[in-house]
């Protein structure tokens, strides 16, 4: 099941924290509870996509993307990731999440999120996010206007721009 509960708990958490410039950096504290782990005794990977959510959502809150998307009508949805997972997360371990964009091209936002304990990171995503009307894929720059935001990206890190040009030969639909 979806996390609401921990869901509506970060938005309330946040509601009135400072603004950030889109690619400011958004932190939060999370606990790995029993129902997020997996037969292995450790935080489930498909239940780290989920609890990624709850980094986004406060971010767009405090960006002002969220109210962008209200006033549009727009909605957002993942249109691609690249997560790896490099140390455990056992129930009831503590962990910091952090997350920014770190920037877009005339599709796409792309961000990162990372899982840290102890100093360590224990998984890191790059999320490829696309706003959405009624008429397709909103242009990123049309999103940032609405924001009030610089519309010119920050150049995107080498290795995201490698992944973009990688996942572009990837064939669609698959071929099986």
């Amino acid at each position: 099941m979806y996390p609401y509960a921990r869901l509506l708990k970060a938005v309330l958490t946040f509601r009135n924290a400072p603004a950030l410039p889109i690619t400011g950096t958004h932190v939060s504290q999370h606990i790995c509870w029993p129902w997020d782990i997996d037969p292995w005794m450790e935080l489930n990977n498909g239940r780290t996509l989920t609890l990624y959510d709850l980094g986004r959502v406060p971010l767009a809150q405090r960006t002002g993307l969220a109210q962008a998307l209200r006033a549009n009508r727009w909605g957002i949805a993942v249109a691609g990731n690249s997560t790896r997972y490099r140390r455990r997360v056992t129930a009831f371990q503590r962990f910091e999440m952090r997350t920014r964009c770190i920037g877009w091209d005339q599709r796409f936002l792309y961000m990162e999120q990372a899982m840290w304990r102890g100093g360590e990171c224990s998984s890191h995503i790059l999320i490829r996010g696309a706003v959405t009307s009624a008429r397709g894929i909103v242009p990123p720059a049309e999103v940032l206007t609405a924001m009030g935001q610089e519309t010119t990206s920050p150049v995107l890190p080498e290795w995201v721009q490698a992944w973009i040009a990688a996942d572009a030969t990837r064939p669609w639909p698959p071929e099986f």
